[in-house]
């Protein structure tokens, strides 16, 4: 079994389940015959044909309103955009029908769509091309929302999003889409859905992250525990819903938080975590809930772009300081 790519294992499961579900289809713009923008796609239409691997146009009002139209009929549409910041348009399909289907007509109907977004900043690319806009969509009721973090989650949570009766807003951190490899069985076990994953034990301080930023959340444990503190790392996987208890059992036993996410600071899902450690954990705390996040402004262009991201030294000091704290 070779290792593979965060991106390869999204291409293994699309593979996977259009080979064993007739009722997945794969859509957007350049998503057949170029394999798209990132090649998440790259040979499925040769394999599946055009019928269920469809380039659409430019269109991604369009592409929003085919998806929700196929899901409401029995298929299940997986629909790739081809960048975060081009997903506005197709807001009001999401927002005002895919994830009010259920609600809508009593469970008659439900919407079983997935809308692959790569998502974030680290790239060097222009505007509207670095969006870390998950916030937007865990606001909404009706809808799951999944950022996977490695190649094993990748695969297995894009299974379970695609199987999903209901919408899944999956949202994919291009950053490390070819970063690092490993072993990912092509076995068609997803994992589960609306479960955290502690990555790393720890006893003094939580780190709590999802996305491109787990990675720094690893390094700076390490750096951490070269100073002998011990730092739990989570996992978020999916934010809506979610799993709430697995954070509150580690802040249980370490006493702090570090939320940690790239998206600007006001009103990011960082917010509602700590909102909910203070409501739910408040005894727990010994120190105040840190954030670690963007900045309250557009992602700016490459030359800055890495100093608007989380860094470990920034996380470095976030932890230290709940340290001091307390």
């Amino acid at each position: 079994m070779a290792a593979i790519t965060l991106i390869e294992a999204i291409t293994q499961a699309l593979a996977h389940e259009m080979a064993h579900d007739d009722r997945v289809v794969v859509l957007g713009e350049d998503v057949g015959v170029n394999g798209g923008v990132f090649r998440a796609t790259a040979g499925l239409q040769q394999r599946f044909g055009e019928a269920r691997v469809l380039d659409t146009p430019l269109d991604e009002t369009t592409i929003a309103g085919l998806t929700v139209g196929l899901a409401s009929q029995g298929m299940r549409p997986v629909a790739e955009v081809q960048f975060d910041g081009f997903v506005y348009p197709m807001l009001d399909h999401i927002v005002c029908h895919a994830a009010r289907f259920r609600t809508r007509t009593r469970g008659r109907l439900t919407c079983p769509m997935v809308l692959r977004v790569p998502w974030g900043g680290g790239i060097r690319a222009p505007e509207h091309h670095s969006e870390a806009n998950e916030a937007m969509f865990t606001n909404v009721p009706g809808l799951r929302v999944v950022l996977p973090s490695s190649p094993a989650r990748a695969y297995g949570l894009l299974l379970a999003a695609i199987r999903d009766p209901d919408p899944v807003i999956y949202m994919e951190p291009k950053r490390i889409y070819r970063q690092y490899k490993e072993e990912v069985p092509d076995d068609g076990e997803a994992l589960p859905l609306d479960v955290c994953y502690v990555l790393r034990d720890g006893s003094d301080v939580t780190l709590v992250t999802w996305g491109a930023q787990v990675k720094e959340c690893l390094e700076a444990a390490d750096a951490l525990a070269a100073e002998g503190i011990r730092a739990e790392v989570i996992d978020v996987a999916t934010l809506k819903p979610l799993d709430f208890d697995t954070i509150a059992e580690s802040v249980a036993k370490t006493g702090r938080c570090v939320i940690v996410h790239e998206a600007p600071r006001t009103a990011g899902f960082g917010a509602e975590i700590a909102a909910r450690l203070s409501e739910e954990c408040m005894y727990d705390l010994l120190a105040p809930v840190e954030r670690v996040t963007g900045y309250d402004t557009p992602i700016p262009l490459f030359r800055l772009e890495m100093k608007y991201l989380p860094s470990v030294e920034k996380i470095v000091a976030a932890a230290k300081r709940t340290i001091a704290a307390g």
